[in-house]
């Protein structure tokens, strides 16, 4: 037992929701087990709520959005902060809970899951201390207000992270939340919601209840006193969110899948741009959405990159997430585990070149769900490998002739949510950012911008997070015409 679900179990809350500051325990009696990819076996058992524990949720949420939207951006910043600290004082456990949950190595979990999460909280206090709310255009006053009460669906795959990159910003613009964490990864949200309770949050501005995603995250986006939904997590999800929003003509935010292209310019040097862009793509296990799993690399250097690329994944210590020395732990859950092992073999059979890792566990890992870091070379455009989020430690180097032709590749996707580009030249750099579709395009390996607008093109989703674009999500505009007359 680690010492977040200890934590939890003899603070009685593994059974019970939050809502309206109260832990209270759900009107039905349906349950999740919480299982650890490390061991396979199961680690705890968690409440799932209902329609009518949704209900009780949005109500308390609605009660409180009054009061709370009228405080002053002080008073909300200072919250911030409470919770801002609590997180960095807690970091130990909640890393903890992150690797028992979803399996990240310790060191990582300690390392970006948290303090990561840590820093959403920062920036939305931070932007609220100088942002102006109201703001004269001739003598038209523009105003901007909280949306009202905000459903706020989150994945399994960084679970303090995004919840974190949620709550901040909707809490500084004023809105009042619902969250409907991952049922695979719900032990980070508890703990969150502790934080919540101990850095004074009032009652009803957060409100938490687990769920599945078909029963309350469906509920929360077709509840008609809910104004926002913000979901991150598969297109697939995305689609049935907005649908069962639509209806109820609420906003919705998605941030949603990826297949991020990765161009390596020929001028780039291979020595770090390789090694690095593999870094890259198997970050978190390659279970990120935005993720660079295709390396686009002119056809002449395909040799040089393969070795460097083999190189660098075979460096990567996959193994038990609570020793130090390792580096990534388990995939999150059988479900994914299968899909990726079912990737590797597609891209077998599609003729690609195995340049590293295939199907399996690694030879000295018999019980967990551990997947080989697999780099395919040779990937044609059209193979499923190349078009498919995979959401794994797969990574796909795929030629071009001309940089014309590299960004076509990188555009032949449904998703446009993240890309990188590598080169020796300032401006060629900046011409190929402009010419990916996506949310984001990190030129060389820059260090992460929390206050970096992140979000999709296409069928990456809509909307925005992070930074000061993540808290102008959560507001409504009101023009008022003769105000400054």
């Amino acid at each position: 037992m680690t010492s977040a679900v200890r934590h939890l179990t003899e603070a009685g809350l593994l059974g019970k929701f939050y809502i309206d500051r109260e832990w209270r325990k759900p009107t039905g009696s349906a349950t999740a087990v919480v299982v650890n990819p490390a061991t396979e076996q199961p680690i705890v058992e968690v409440a799932l709520g209902n329609n009518e524990d949704v209900d009780r949720a949005v109500s308390a949420a609605d009660r409180a959005f009054a009061g709370w939207s009228c405080k002053s951006a002080a008073e909300r910043a200072a919250l911030l902060d409470r919770i801002h600290g609590l997180i960095l004082e807690r970091l130990e456990l909640f890393a903890q809970a992150v690797t028992g949950e979803m399996g990240a190595a310790i060191s990582y979990a300690r390392r970006a899951q948290v303090p990561l999460a840590a820093e959403h909280i920062r920036v939305a206090r931070d932007n609220l201390a100088t942002y102006s709310f109201i703001s004269p255009r001739g003598s038209t006053a523009i105003m901007r207000e909280a949306i009202g009460i905000c459903g706020l669906i989150t994945p399994w795959n960084w679970p303090l992270y995004q919840i974190t990159a949620k709550v901040g910003p909707a809490l500084a613009a004023g809105c009042t939340v619902v969250l409907k964490p991952s049922e695979l990864s719900p032990l980070s949200a508890l703990l969150f919601a502790e934080v919540m309770d101990d850095a004074g949050c009032p009652p009803g501005v957060f409100n938490l209840v687990n769920g599945t995603g078909p029963i309350v995250g469906a509920s929360l986006a077709s509840h008609p006193q809910v104004d926002m939904i913000s979901i991150t997590g598969s297109t697939r999800a995305g689609v049935l969110v907005a649908q069962a929003a639509a209806p109820t003509v609420k906003r919705v935010a998605q941030e949603l899948g990826g297949k991020s292209p990765n161009i390596i310019l020929p001028d780039a040097e291979l020595s770090r741009a390789v090694p690095l862009g593999v870094g890259a793509a198997f970050r978190n296990l390659g279970q990120s959405c935005s993720a660079p799993t295709r390396m686009l690399v002119s056809r002449s250097q395909m040799a040089k990159v393969e070795v460097l690329a083999a190189a660098a994944a075979s460096e990567l210590v996959v193994g038990d997430p609570l020793a130090e020395s390792t580096t990534h732990g388990p995939i999150a859950n059988r479900p994914q585990f299968e899909r990726i092992q079912a990737m590797i073999g597609v891209g077998l059979e599609e003729g690609a070149k195995l340049v590293i890792g295939g199907p399996g566990r690694p030879d000295n890992l018999k019980i967990g769900l551990y997947a080989r870091p697999t780099i395919f070379s040779n990937v044609r455009r059209d193979m499923r490998i190349a078009q498919e989020e995979i959401f794994g430690p797969v990574l796909s180097i795929i030629p071009y002739d001309t940089v014309d032709e590299a960004v076509e590749i990188a555009n032949d996707t449904v998703y446009g949510l993240g890309a990188h580009v590598q080169g020796a030249d300032a401006k060629t750099l900046r011409e190929v950012a402009g010419q990916i579709r996506s949310g984001q395009v990190h030129l060389n390996y820059p260090d992460w911008d929390p206050n970096a607008p992140f979000g999709g093109y296409k069928r990456s989703g809509n909307g925005r997070e992070y930074g000061l674009e993540g808290m102008e999500e959560y507001l409504e505009t009101k023009a008022v015409p003769g105000f400054y007359r």
